[in-house]
């Protein structure tokens, strides 16, 4: 366990130069963890620039504070607990007029899978929950995992998992929890892997890291809050202010791809028709024809790089579209 909260910023210097922030400007990191990208940020903007972070982890938020007022000193930074999903309420009460750039550093901090009192890790006993506000939120892993139908959990752990053995494991967890309800990480864990295949047990890691991800994101309405994040982020967006968003798993990156995609998509009226009627216009310009993978170097230094996979857009100038 590790005894603070450590932030090893992925795709450092890739979102350094898509972000591209300059003095005075107005940068939002949405998933401040302990401000390994919001450090470089904060002192890029500075002295007249401020920098916005936002977390719903008290323990985010203390470690970031002080790592900002050590190695960002002349910056001036707010930092906002909350969702991301919120991003509306946070920017209305933190008072700003628009923001330059954005950034969204999806998935679990590997500070919450370290302490295992939080309930996100497989590797040690601790009770289900796996909330990352644990103040405000109310369903936990435990309530899914005892009270979900088996066709229910077979659906989670094969939509947010990508869990070929998605059956077999939601009918074990049922039968599992007749006997006596399923309260801690080892006991799922367990249960996980004994209904899989001795022949699938070594494919992608630890067998239950999969079912614990769909679980998390269930827990959290991770892809419904990401969706509402990063539209409220393109609303705020400044007139040329980038966004850009590391995914780490093939869900979180379609529904960027999906968002970038409408955004960026101008008149959609047929061929054939004289002039244009549905008005559609352009919001953004996608800056990658494809994700931004970490470069192997990175990866054999920060191995939860492996999987992220960037998208950058810039909002265009609509006021005379």
């Amino acid at each position: 366990m590790t005894s603070e909260y450590r932030h090893v910023p992925v795709l450092l210097d890739e979102v350094l130069a898509t972000l591209d922030p300059k003095p005075g400007e107005i940068m939002c990191d949405c998933t401040l963890g302990g401000a390994g990208h919001s450090v470089h940020l904060a002192r890029a903007v500075a002295p007249d620039g401020l920098l916005l972070g936002i977390d719903q982890d008290d323990m985010a938020l203390e470690a970031a504070r002080k790592r900002l007022d050590t190695e960002a000193p002349q910056a001036t930074t707010r930092l906002l607990k909350g969702n991301f999903g919120d991003l509306d309420d946070l920017l209305v009460g933190a008072e700003v007029p628009g923001v330059d750039g954005f950034l969204f550093d999806l998935g679990v901090s590997s500070p919450q899978l370290d302490f295992p009192e939080r309930g996100f890790s497989y590797h040690e006993d601790a009770p289900l929950d796996m909330r990352m506000d644990p103040g405000k939120q109310t369903k936990t892993a435990s309530e899914i995992v005892n009270h979900y139908n088996e066709a229910d959990l077979a659906r989670i752990l094969r939509t947010y998992g990508d869990e070929r053995n998605a059956r077999r494991i939601a009918r074990a967890v049922v039968r599992a929890r007749e006997q006596a309800p399923i309260t801690t990480t080892l006991q799922l864990a367990d249960i996980v892997c004994d209904a899989i295949p001795q022949r699938d047990r070594r494919r992608h890691g630890h067998p239950a890291r999969r079912s614990f991800q769909a679980i998390r994101i269930e827990v959290n309405e991770e892809l419904d809050v990401l969706e509402r994040g990063l539209r409220a982020a393109i609303r705020w967006l400044n007139p040329g202010g980038r966004l850009c968003v590391i995914a780490y798993h093939s869900l979180e990156d379609k529904i960027v791809s999906h968002i970038f995609h409408e955004m960026s998509t101008g008149c959609v009226c047929p061929p054939d028709l004289p002039v244009c009627v549905c008005g559609n216009v352009p919001i953004l310009k996608v800056l990658h024809r494809k994700p931004i993978h970490a470069s192997s170097a990175e990866v054999n230094s920060n191995p939860r790089a492996r999987s992220a996979l960037m998208r950058a857009a810039v909002r265009l100038d609509t006021t005379n579209a």
